[in-house]
């Protein structure tokens, strides 16, 4: 395990590797929790808690809850069985959640821990390269409602979040590459140079990405801590989020549509939105195309008909920075620079998808 310097972030440090565990080992040693609950799925329990157990020093009673892994179970029923157990098992105002996995457990977790008994405290191990570079920062826990992306929930910081690349050997290529996207994306919000970096997919390995993990960590944070609770600054973090939340909503709803992981729509979500930009800020049409180039050298190209396209559109009403009845996006006036709260005039959705897919 690589070792990298904590990122102090809003009443909380994420830390990393080696000096991880030992911040991590000793935050349990001060707390004097009452009891320590970890919150698996069914991937992570048999691949990274083992892993997780032999790191792990604590003279707490430990229990293992297990949900089932897959953004189909991120909802409230999935919610009942966790604070139902946690009851069942003692759980009190001094116990302590620790979340290890990926985002939905992440997400889920967390939103848990903070409505259970009016709110325990709840650490974050992310396990998956997602979780890492997003969940890992902000707060932002929930969970979905149907097929509509993370509609409850509520913002609570975590007391730590320890980061470290031991987790990433157990990831499947195609989660590797759904965490990937997110960090692409900081760097076309906020760093022309880490985008130039990481354009280039084929260099990296799971070996030598902490260090990029950690940068792209610290893009999020300076972010959040700027604005906490979302109402301005934060939301250029939702760049090919508007349309890309959308077209993974209709991804698990349509049996028609292949189903998408969160990366893999917000990689179409960004090209969309990059097409977007040009026609409504002022992005050089070069710069589109060099974008929409970089995700199609990483990610399938996905066929979207012209029904698909229409019930796309019709899930954006339920985005959650609509507000007033319009539809709001984060586009970018150029790599690097980024806009808030752009309208987008309803005949450019059938451009933007014509250029995705040309």
């Amino acid at each position: 395990m690589s070792t990298l310097a904590p990122i102090p972030s809003l009443n909380y440090e994420v830390v990393f590797g080696d000096t991880g565990v030992e911040s991590l080992n000793q935050f349990l040693k001060q707390a004097h929790y009452s009891s320590l609950f970890i919150l698996v799925d069914s991937n992570t329990h048999p691949n990274c808690l083992p892993l997780f157990l032999e790191i792990l020093e604590t003279e707490r009673p430990i229990d293992i809850i297990e949900i089932e892994a897959g953004e189909e179970h991120k909802h409230i029923e999935t919610c009942m069985g966790v604070w139902e157990t946690l009851s069942e098992n003692g759980a009190d105002r001094k116990s302590v959640m620790i979340n290890l996995g990926g985002g939905v457990v992440t997400d889920l977790g967390g939103f848990v821990a903070s409505t259970f008994k009016r709110g325990i405290d709840f650490i974050n191990i992310p396990t998956s390269l997602l979780a890492m570079v997003d969940a890992s920062v902000g707060g932002k826990t929930g969970v979905d409602l149907g097929v509509l992306k993370n509609q409850i929930g509520v913002i609570q910081q975590p007391q730590l979040v320890w980061v470290s690349d031991q987790f990433l050997g157990t990831l499947p290529k195609e989660q590797f590459r759904s965490g990937y996207s997110e960090m692409l994306k900081h760097g076309l919000i906020a760093d022309p140079a880490y985008w130039e970096q990481l354009a280039d997919y084929s260099q990296f390995t799971v070996d030598s990405l902490l260090p990029t993990i950690h940068h792209s960590v610290g893009i999020k944070n300076e972010v959040v801590k700027q604005d906490p609770t979302e109402q301005g600054w934060r939301k250029i973090l939702n760049f090919g989020h508007t349309l890309g939340h959308a077209v993974e909503s209709y991804a698990l709803q349509s049996p028609e549509q292949k189903t998408l992981l969160h990366g893999e729509a917000i990689a179409v979500g960004m090209v969309l939105e990059a097409y977007l930009s040009v026609s409504l800020c002022g992005l050089p049409m070069s710069a589109a195309e060099a974008i929409k180039t970089v995700f199609h050298s990483i990610f399938d190209k996905e066929v979207f008909s012209a029904t698909a396209q229409e019930k796309i559109l019709e899930l954006l009403i339920f985005d959650k920075k609509n507000s007033h009845g319009q539809v709001n996006f984060m586009l970018l006036e150029a790599i690097g620079k980024p806009k808030l709260d752009v309208q987008v005039p309803s005949e450019l959705f059938k451009e933007a998808f014509a250029f995705y897919k040309r």
